[in-house]
């Protein structure tokens, strides 16, 4: 059986596998042989039935069977665990009859599995056997006497679940009433199958020595015989009597056989324990036979008696009791003193050897049976074995055990009760136990703490009660004599040990405790009693032991048997009540306990010792009687002072009790408060017990009060009361009295006054104090407070009164003022225990206390956060004991309405800031979710009733907030409006508190998150709640720029999960809508956004807003501003008919208005409003409509000129004329943008007429800008310009041909001049003022303006006449005008304003291409002379380049190349990045406009510079990883995705969609221009970065950039118009080559140019196609120049083909080479060779002369060798 990679048999396709070879034997009948399983003959054809010529066994046997059973029969352990289970499972799902055919082989596989090695097998086996059972039942039958004797040894397996199954499978089988016949049945062949395991097998016998390792064949051996003594006593157990005797020969075989007494010396304690078990259980029922042979049993179970095997332990002893029991003569086959009492005294001695719980039951009954013959002489043998038990305790184990000690003393006392039984009337007897046993004893005890709390003493109590009892119950006077004898000595002797311990100055602890606990213990036998009651009925042993349990005998009396066994000699205790003690323990009980106490007060007195006073306290708890305490007094007679009041002295005159207290126990309470006094007040209780009556009482504690007692001293005797009832009982009425109320009220104040004043005072001096204040209100006795309810009240109301003044004036540095944090405590535990109707009036006024200091922040209140913390757990203590304990909570809680006032006002007085409102919340949270827990199901849904505002408040939050909202539905058209509602300076708000309307809102929507969670009925709350959250969040999103502090508010909303989502998913949307759809008809404004935001939120489909507007369609007319903004939000949502219908309504009224209707909302203003709401969503596609309100806005004009504003000043023009004129110019602009059919030229006229007149106005009116609507004036104004400036910019020669003639001239010529001479200036003087915020509305008209300018030609903006504007030492070569306007416009790419940036961008751009022609002009100065020639772009670009260089290693220097940063839109960090690739974009734009030698030159710059480096290294901080635009890629599987490198970028100011994806759109643009335009620098420094950048732009550009570029190179090849004389240029697409042919006379040179897969990164290869008439050499040089050109010059494939074409010509025009570079032309420079040597006259380039010079370290020609001149 190799490995899986050995060389397998030819044509052996699969593994061996046993399983599958029987499969295929078996389908071959007639060739397989039969299964033989393992037997002593093969003559036995094993179980399984063979196939050959048995066609009869074929049909009985499954097939599906027949490969089960044969799989039982492999080796291996998982095969055959697979194959029983799936055997079980066959059992279930087959039909009986098939199952059936499996009984015959059935018991020989059993046999052999149920002793399997493995358990799993085993317990398989049986769970197999039940389901086979279950489904062939009563069949079984004929198999059953094959089956029993190892059925009954697999339920006595050593695999609890093995023998589980077993038994399971029995009980399947057979009910319990029918199973001793089963056995009886089955009982020859059972006996015969165990006999011969227990007698005939060995290991090698049961497993195949071959096979099996030794180890496992002993271990199944040893199972088995296990196995086969357990089944043999289960056989004796179940079979009924009278089939006993049929088995007696059997047994006797058995019993003969020295080979099962071995058993009992074996080494396996299994087996040893089993066989102990069978011992017992043929005593028990063959008592005759074991009898017969008692020369075998006695000393094979006697002598084992010091087996210490926890497994053997139990049943050995159980089998010693049933051999004494059962072989009366059975000492006479061992000797007992010699061999089994030293075994038995060394198991004794050793403490049981850990095993005390299982051997010391037993000894009692051991003894009881002992004959008298065995024990002589008594005296001895009693003595030794006592003093051999009490010695156990001294080892180790017991010491460490508690159960095992408890099993010792025990064992002891119920021997020592049975050795006094036995032997009374015998003095040396009697003496020997109480002398010399039971006084050592308990001496010892007394001091070992680990005696004393066990069960010692308790069994002590027990044994002097029984024999009390027998005593004063016997009959017999000589017993009674003698037990009073035995009791008298008892009682001396323990006097004098307890006076031994007690009479000694210096007292032992455990001694005097031991003492103390005694003589509790006596006093009280029944507590004894009680307590040891599992110990009672523990033990019991009869003389008889009934033969058909077990129990008995094991079972227990600590009382025995008398001499004769015939029955039990100690009877129960009588049972007393708890304070009868027998006669003779009372007497010598008291005069003990007065001995110790004179003994001790003595030592109190003269010493003051406390070990002798707390024993006092002990006693005193237990002996509180007049005599104790006239002991205690003695023979003094002082009195207990003159100041005591009458009652007082007469009392004390009666009761010695009370004079011990004031004369003794007073004193030491005051003596040294420090000490724990705890046991002095236990004596003061005892005292209080002599009283008569609680009246007494009151009066002693009302005095010691008043005078006597200390603030600790009061504490510890009212904890007692409260731990104790019977305590309690005692001092109720002192604890409800006016003395201990008025003294805690007083101290009350004292410790606040304190507080207050700061005063210093040690900590002990505060805690003892709250801590017995916090006693005084938390505890309850009986529903009802510990004192009397007014001073409860008077405590709390001081309380209260301290915690206000002490937050209010409580500052940082006070944050650790601890009165506060007592003061919590002590609430704390008021409100945790307070119960039924307790909590009054001046609680719940501090509930509200609690909950205001939690619900404010702590900036507010100054606390620190532990104080917080405990404040929070005391008001919800407060509260939960409010919404739990009171019914009808809400009418009957003045803290819930206190609260509602108070949250209410918090948060409508605009006060809080968002940390404050988050408190406020988080608050309000805690405490909804504990009215939640209220039985009141409407409780919360009042609450949250009571803190809604009304209409009018809401009215009047919704009115306070600041109306900057309103900006931005303005400017994008959404609203319309013809008046001044600005109520609020435009100016930014320098506030940071929340407006009311939005913390009100965010606080109901918060409780209506915490009411849904029950589902509490809110009644038509909900919607109101959600429309005003709504409201305050749209409020928020239409805002501006809006200040840190409301976007912390959106956040705190979000992370507190009040989201529009989470609120809309708990109301009805359809009444919401309704809601919200009634209050935009009524005021307009945010409630018509906030339906627009419903329906873009999903929440709301539009189906259900068309059909709220179709309820209330007939009533939009006339027109109200609710009307107007309501029909404007839903023209998105409404059908094209419903719009046209709406718009017909409009027509008929606009063209018959008179003048002053144009201004109103129900006239012009309001209709052009909605025309212009339909047309920005393309809604109206009538063209003919749009030209006749053209035609009517034209009519207009002519009959009231003075509604138009043109070229007027706008300070006296009323709000109303602003509103129209805004809402004609959107209408001009839409009208542009979607207009289809032609203008006529008056309409061009009046439109281009118009535009500039209201531009002149807007320009002029620069001052007004402050006010909103002319803000929004001078907006639209701009971007009709603006639209205006499209259309003619994007006019094509066809679309110009439509057009009136003369009419792009005429804007060339007059508008477009107009516009210029207008915008330019203004936009000067705007941008002198630096902080123009883009979002800000006072900027607003800086998009279309901008925008606007981006239009102006380049010959406008050169002829444009700017302030001259110079920079000190600035090298140029342009002229004035033109470096003035860069020197202008050039720095306004660094301004922070977007739309600033972009229109310099744009301006610029256009002027770029016209700079580098003033560098060709001066181009000589920069010649050959100089030996690494470079020039500058425009000195003012390179500078603003080196200011944002800084800029930008600022924002990105920390970022790592490759790692991408996103730039937020309209940062700081936004307008550097955006300036500086605008910069780079206008430098490459230069670079490409100039001629090859210019670049030349300017390249030679920037790699001096090495900002191309720097920006390169920052794209790729900025390109995004997948530049792919807006479709995602699936949409184009058929071609390539569309991406920032594949799409045109439009730098559109007024578009603000796309402005996340500018900075990297833009990013990706410059890259791409930068590996165009300067590939051969980009390469260099590619080739020049470390190996990770090296990867990253290698991978990016090659996935992304390269075929862009590759194709743009191809295609520019294939349409180039360049001609070349002598060579033609030709492109191939599909393999990225161009091939050029060079002629000229005979000579044909071609060129093969293949661009890379990273190109232009990687290097181009350029190979040889045809070569006529020209020579190897100059051939390879020509190739190698090529390849020098393409790799080197920063240009595109025709201009290096150009160069080097120039450079052949040069040659065959009789030019010589360089002998440097080897060629005419130089590859950089593009200069011929002019330096020549003197001396060889050969010529070479200034350029290569230098880099020779300078490498070589030489002057001389790179020739001759020569001195250069």
């Amino acid at each position: 059986m190799g490995g899986k990679n050995k060389q397998r048999t030819k044509g052996n396709l699969r593994p061996s596998n046993s399983g599958r070879a029987a499969e295929l034997l078996a389908k071959e009948q007639g060739t397989v042989p039969g299964f033989i399983g393992f037997g002593t003959s093969h003559s036995d054809l094993g179980y399984v039935p063979a196939i050959q010529g048995a066609e009869e066994i074929d049909n009985l046997v499954d097939s599906d069977f027949r490969m089960v059973l044969r799989k039982l029969s492999k080796k291996d352990v998982t095969t055959k665990l697979k194959a029983m289970q799936e055997f079980g499972t066959m059992c279930t799902e087959r039909d009986t009859e098939v199952v059936k055919g499996v009984l015959p082989y059935w018991p020989r596989i059993f046999c052999k599995v149920s002793l399997d090695h493995d358990r799993r097998v085993r317990e398989a086996t049986q769970q197999a056997f039940e389901k086979l059972i279950l489904k062939v039942k009563k069949h079984l039958a004929p198999y059953l006497k094959s089956l029993m004797g190892y059925w009954l040894m697999a339920q006595c397996d050593t695999y609890t679940p093995a023998a589980s199954a077993a038994k399971d499978a029995f009980e399947a089988a057979f009910p319990p009433s029918k199973q001793p016949e089963a056995i009886a049945f089955c009982k020859d062949e059972i006996t015969n199958v165990l006999h011969d395991h227990l007698l005939k097998e060995t290991p090698d016998t049961l497993s195949d020595p071959q096979t099996v390792p030794e180890e496992e064949r002993e271990a199944k051996f040893y199972r088995v015989i296990t196995s086969s003594l357990l089944a043999l006593k289960k056989l004796l157990c179940l079979l009924p009597d009278n089939e006993l005797d049929s088995l007696e020969e059997k047994f006797k075989v058995l019993l003969s056989h020295n080979k099962f007494w071995k058993y009992g010396k074996h080494s396996i304690p299994q087996i040893r324990s089993a066989y102990f078990e069978l011992v017992s259980t043929l005593c028990q029922r063959i008592p005759q036979l074991m009898k017969a042979e008692a020369s075998k049993v006695s000393p094979s179970v006697l002598l084992s008696i010091d087996d210490s095997d926890p497994v053997v332990c139990p049943a050995l002893w159980e089998a010693v009791l049933y051999t004494l029991t059962t072989i009366e003569d059975c000492w006479s086959h061992v000797n007992a003193k010699k061999s089994v009492f030293p075994k038995l005294s060394s198991v004794v001695r050793e403490g049981g050897r850990g095993l005390a719980t299982v051997i010391y039951p037993y000894l009692l009954p051991f003894i009881s049976k002992l004959p008298q013959s065995i024990t002589d002489p008594k005296l001895d043998f009693f003595k030794h074995f006592l003093t051999s038990l009490v010695a156990g305790l001294s080892t180790e184990r017991i010491k460490t055990s508690f159960s095992e000690c408890s099993a010792v003393v025990a064992a002891f006392f119920e021997c020592l009760r049975f050795i006094m039984q036995q032997n009374l009337g015998e003095e040396e007897m009697e003496k020997m136990l109480v002398d010399d046993q039971l006084i050592p004893f308990i001496d010892a005890a007394l001091k070992e703490p680990k005696f004393q709390n066990g069960q010692l003493f308790n069994h002590l109590a027990e044994t002097l009660s029984s024999w009390e009892a027998k005593a004063d119950t016997e009959r017999d006077n000589k017993t009674a004599r003698n037990l009073e004898n035995v009791l008298l000595n008892f009682w001396e002797r323990l006097s004098e040990i307890c006076v031994e311990k007690i009479n000694e100055p210096e007292a032992d602890d455990k001694s005097v405790l031991g003492v103390s606990s005694l003589l509790q213990v006596l006093q009280k036998p029944k507590s004894a009693l009680k307590s040891n009651k599992k110990k009672v009925g523990k033990v019991r042993f009869a003389d008889e032991v009934p033969e058909n349990t077990k129990e008995h005998e094991k079972g227990v009396s600590s009382e025995g048997e008398n001499s004769e066994g015939s029955e039990a000699v100690t009877e129960p205790l009588p049972r007393a009540p708890t304070d009868l003690v027998s006669p003779l323990r009372k007497k010598p009980l008291e005069d003990l306990v007065c001995k110790l106490a004179k003994m001790s007060i003595n030592y109190v007195n003269e010493q003051t010792s406390e070990q002798h006073l707390k024993f006092l306290s002990a006693l005193l708890s237990t002996f509180s009687s007049s005599q104790v305490f006239k002991v205690l007094l003695g023979d003094e007679k002082q009195g207990i002072g003159k100041d005591k009041s009458p009652e007082i002295a007469k009392l004390a005159q009666k009761n010695p009790a009370v004079q011990f207290l004031y004369r003794k126990l007073t004193s030491w309470l005051n003596e040294d408060q420090k000490k724990n006094s705890g046991f002095l007040v236990d004596m003061l209780y005892s005292a209080l017990c002599c009283c008569d009556n609680n009246m007494e009482r009151k009066d002693v504690l009302d005095d010691l009060t008043q005078t006597e007692l200390k603030w600790d001293s009061l504490l510890q005797i009212i904890e007692k009361a409260c731990s104790c009832a019977d305590k309690h009982a005692l001092v109720t009425l002192w604890l409800k009295g006016d003395f201990l109320g008025e003294k805690l009220v007083n101290m009350t104040v004292h410790l606040c006054n304190m507080s207050l004043e700061s005063t210093v005072s040690s900590e002990s001096y505060y805690s003892e104090r709250w801590t017995l204040l916090s006693l005084v209100l938390s505890q309850h006795i009986e529903n009802d407070y510990l004192i009397g309810e007014t001073y409860v009240e008077r405590i709390i109301v001081k309380l209260h009164e301290t915690l206000s003044r002490k937050t209010k004036t409580l500052v940082e540095a006070d944050s650790n003022d601890s009165v506060v944090s007592y003061i919590c405590d002590v609430f704390y535990s008021y409100f945790s225990s307070a119960k039924g109707c307790l909590l009054m009036p001046s609680s719940e006024d501090l509930l509200l206390t609690l909950f205001q200091l939690c619900a404010q922040s702590k900036e507010k209140t100054h606390l620190p956060d532990f104080l917080i913390c405990k404040l929070k757990n005391t008001w919800l203590a407060g509260v939960n004991f409010l919404v739990r304990e009171i019914d009808n909570t809400y009418k009957q809680s003045t803290f819930l309405h206190m609260s509602k006032v108070w949250l209410k006002n918090q948060v409508q007085s605009s006060s809080l800031d968002t940390k404050s409102l988050q408190v406020l919340l988080s608050t309000v949270d805690d405490f909804l979710n504990k009215l939640l827990e209220s039985k009141d199901t409407d409780l919360l849904g009042v609450y949250i009733g009571s803190v809604m505002p009304n209409d009018s408040e809401w009215e009047h939050m919704r009115e306070s907030l600041p109306i900057q909202w309103l900006y931005r539905p303005l400017l994008e058209g959404r609203l319309s409006l013809n008046h001044e509602c600005f109520t609020t300076d435009f100016k930014e708000h320098d506030i940071k508190t929340i407006p009311s309307h939005l913390c009100t809102s965010a606080l109901l929507s918060k409780m209506i998150l915490v009411a849904m969670k029950k589902e509490v009925g809110l009644e038509n709350m909900l919607e109101k709640i959600i429309a005003e959250l709504l409201y305050s969040l749209q409020w928020c999103e239409e805002l501006d720029n809006p200040p840190i502090f409301l976007t912390e508010f959106c956040e705190m909303l979000q992370r507190m999960n009040i989201t529009y989502e989470n609120l809309c998913a708990l109301g009805n949307t359809s009444g919401l809508l309704q809601l919200i759809f009634n209050r935009s008809r009524e005021s307009g404004t945010l409630w018509s956004l906030v339906i627009v935001k419903l329906i873009s939120s999903q929440r709301i489909t539009s189906e259900e807003v068309k059909k709220q507007y179709r309820r209330a369609e007939n009533s939009f007319f006339p027109l109200t501003e609710g009307n107007l903004h309501t029909t404007q939000c839903l023209c998105t949502l409404l059908l094209k008919e419903e719009k046209k219908k709406f718009i017909a309504e409009c027509i008929p009224a606009l063209l018959a208005w008179p003048k002053d209707d144009l201004y109103h909302i129900d006239g012009g203003f309001g209709y052009f409003a909605i025309f212009n709401s339909s047309l920005q969503v393309k809604s109206i596609d009538d063209e003919e409509l749009l030209h006749d309100i053209l035609e009517v806005i034209m009519s207009w004009k002519k009959k009231y000129d003075d509604v138009f504003l043109f070229s007027c000043n706008l300070l006296d023009v009323r709000q109303e004329t602003l509103g129209i004129n805004i809402e004609i110019i959107r209408f001009l602009s839409l009208f542009l943008k979607y207009r289809s059919s032609p203008l006529e030229e008056s309409e061009w006229d009046f439109i281009m007429c118009s535009m500039l007149a209201w531009l002149e106005t807007a320009v002029g009116n620069q001052a007004l800008y402050s006010l909103p609507l002319v803000q929004l004036f001078a907006c639209v104004s701009f971007s009709l310009a603006c639209d205006l400036s499209v259309f003619f910019d994007s006019t094509t020669l066809d679309t110009a041909g439509k057009l009136p003639v003369n009419l792009i001239s005429e804007w060339k010529e007059f508008f477009s001049q107009g516009i210029c001479s207008l915008l330019l200036p203004l936009f000067m003087t705007i941008t002198g003022n630096k902080d123009l915020s883009e979002t800000s509305f006072q900027n607003a008209m800086l998009k279309p303006m901008c925008e606007t300018l981006s239009y102006i030609s380049k010959e406008q903006l050169i002829n444009y006449k700017l302030p001259a504007k110079f920079v000190a030492g600035q090298k140029t070569n342009l002229p004035e005008h033109l470096q003035t306007l860069l020197n202008t416009l050039v720095p306004l790419l660094l301004f922070r304003a977007r739309p600033v940036q972009i229109a310099a961008y744009h301006m610029l751009y256009k002027l770029m291409p016209e700079l580098p022609q003033y560098d060709q002009d001066n181009l000589k100065s920069y010649g050959d002379e100089e030996e690494e020639p470079a020039l500058s772009p425009p000195a003012v670009l390179m500078s603003l380049l080196s200011t944002q260089e800084d800029l930008l290693e600022n924002v990105l220097g920390c970022v790592s190349v490759g790692q991408i940063v996103t730039i937020k839109p309209l940062s700081e960090d936004f307008y550097y990045v955006l300036g500086y690739l605008l910069t780079w974009k206008l430098i490459l734009t230069f670079f490409k406009a100039a001629s090859s030698q210019l670049r030349a030159l300017y390249s030679m710059y920037l790699r001096k510079t090495k900002s191309l480096n720097k920006l390169l290294y920052h794209l790729f901080r900025l390109m995004p990883e997948n530049p792919t635009c807006g479709e995602s890629v699936i949409e184009f599987s058929n071609k390539d995705p569309k991406t920032f490198f594949t799409e045109e970028l439009h730098l559109r100011i007024r578009e603000t969609s796309a402005l996340p994806y500018q900075i990297p759109h833009l990013a990706c643009s410059v890259y791409h221009m930068t590996l165009k335009d300067l590939p051969a620098m980009v390469r260099l420094w590619w080739n020049s970065s470390e190996k990770r950048i090296f990867n990253i732009v290698d991978r990016f550009t090659s996935k992304y950039v390269s075929n862009v570029l590759s194709f743009q190179e191809i295609s520019s090849v294939q349409t180039s118009t360049q001609l070349f004389d002598g060579m033609t240029v030709k492109a191939r697409a599909t393999t990225r080559e161009v091939m050029a042919t060079y002629s000229i006379e005979d000579i044909v040179i071609e060129l093969i140019i293949q661009l890379p897969s990273n190109y232009p990164l990687g290097s181009i290869t350029v190979e040889s196609g045809k070569r006529i008439g020209v020579a190897v050499q100059q051939w390879r040089n020509w190739m190698l120049q090529l390849s020098t050109y393409l790799t080197h010059q920063n240009g595109s494939i025709m201009e290096g083909l150009a160069l080097w074409k120039n450079n052949v010509d040069k040659r065959f025009e009789g030019v010589e080479d360089c002998m440097i570079c080897f060629s005419v032309i130089h590859g950089f420079n593009y200069s011929l060779p002019k330096k020549a040597c003197r001396t060889c006259k050969k010529k070479f380039h200034s350029a290569c002369l230098y880099k020779w010079f300078t490498s070589s370290n030489k002057s001389t020609c790179p020739l001759c060798r020569e001195t250069f001149f």
